[in-house]
């Protein structure tokens, strides 16, 4: 037994050292495993690059080329995919390279939907090299969403009608399915179990066609199986939108709206509709001049479920409202046409940060006191950001310059 008591005084020895030195810096007591850093992945549609945002201090970390391969891709085009490629720009009114990301849970990959180019590609963000590239079917590659164990990128396929799932390992495609026309949002709700695309119509036909936009409906399928559920049909296109934790109820702007929807989910219907006000610019403004139908295009909620963040495009501002009454807690205005065209929680669950597509710059907004408390540098024409984490490794190799 006196050996045993050695192993045990020898062990008890080395925790002790192990402590010690934890506690005194000369070893991490998080040793083996990297210090990830919260971030805002910005992407910069028509730039063709992400900007990565310091969520705690506001600095724009740097940013990454995601379209290294560009004009190979454009070379690379069959007569028929030229063809789409510049018809896509055309109804958009300009070349969005970058429309959806996502960051992998560990924060050393990134993941892109590559708007008109038609395409998903994955990047390890360390050493800038691209993993696989998927070519999408059809003609745009549109918004994205990554399962919460980082194994299924999402991504709407826009004139295919449908959305599908691509394997992160390895970019092959495990299924899809389909969804309302012009398949758009893509977003899991909070627990996980359903994923709820939405669809907005043939942006490029007029309101006086709306009849003729094909479905615009929000399609629930099963989260792990991805088989059908229900399906949500709406008069309007369906634009940003969230869902709240009991999977109740769905707050939501639609095409051609100043305001948004509460819409029960359980009993398929609006409860309310808010009308927001329009600044002097965009009540003079008609229809169909709204930006790809969109009047308000930016809708986020902060932690605790009791406020919304909404982004009133064409009137060139953002919202704090209050839940459940749906109340304006206070307004932050930008320059005209500086076109708020995303907005999205941070990690601290506190900040909203908004995309100033126009001005090239997010806008950082308390939930709490409705009022900006930052405004960073971007690349040309942010909109769509997402949360993420982020290795040392993979900060370090961003480019600092401000896209």
């Amino acid at each position: 037994m006196p050996s045993l008591s050695l192993r045990k005084r020898t062990a008890l020895l080395g925790c002790a050292v192990l402590a010690a030195t934890a506690v005194s810096g000369a070893l991490p007591a998080n040793a083996g495993a990297a210090e990830l850093r919260d971030v805002m992945a910005v992407g910069n549609g028509q730039g063709g690059t992400v900007s990565f945002i310091d969520t705690a201090t506001y600095r724009n970390l740097g940013s990454l080329n995601v379209v290294p391969d560009l004009q190979e891709r454009l070379d690379g085009m069959n007569l028929v995919e030229r063809v789409g490629y510049e018809a896509v720009n055309a109804a958009q009114g300009y070349r969005k390279l970058v429309d959806d990301m996502a960051v992998s849970p560990d924060g050393r990959t990134i993941y892109i939907s590559r708007g008109a180019l038609s395409d998903a590609v994955a990047f390890d963000i360390a050493s800038k090299k691209m993993l696989w590239r998927r070519k999408t079917e059809g003609f745009k590659a549109d918004h994205a969403a990554l399962s919460a164990d980082g194994r299924q990128f999402i991504v709407s396929a826009t004139t295919a009608s449908k959305a599908e799932v691509i394997d992160t390992a390895n970019g092959n495609l495990q299924t899809s399915f389909a969804t309302g026309t012009y398949p758009h949002a893509n977003d899991y709700s909070p627990d996980g179990t359903i994923l709820y695309n939405s669809s907005i119509g043939i942006t490029s036909l007029p309101k006086l066609l709306n009849g003729l936009k094909g479905s615009r409906a929000v399609t629930a399928v099963d989260a792990k199986t991805f088989k059908p559920l229900r399906t949500y049909d709406f008069e309007y296109g369906i634009r940003p939108a969230v869902f709240t934790r009991d999977n109740k109820t769905m707050y939501a702007q639609l095409s051609y709206l100043n305001g948004f929807v509460e819409y029960d989910l359980a009993a398929g219907k609006i409860t309310r509709t808010v009308q927001m006000p329009f600044s002097d610019k965009a009540a003079g403004m008609k229809p169909d001049d709204y930006p790809q139908n969109s009047a308000h295009h930016g809708m986020a909620m902060n932690a605790d479920e009791s406020k919304l963040c909404v982004a009133g495009t064409i009137d060139d501002y953002v919202s704090i409202v209050s839940r459940p009454g749906l109340t304006t807690d206070g307004t932050v205005t930008y320059a005209t046409d500086a076109l708020p065209y995303w907005t999205q929680t941070s990690p601290n669950g506190r900040d909203c940060f908004v995309s100033l597509a126009e001005d090239d710059q997010i806008s950082v907004v308390d939930y709490r006191t409705a009022k900006e408390v930052a405004r960073i540098d971007v690349g040309r024409f942010p909109q769509r950001e997402r949360a993420a984490k982020l290795t040392p490794e993979a900060i370090a190799s961003l480019d600092p310059a401000k896209g």
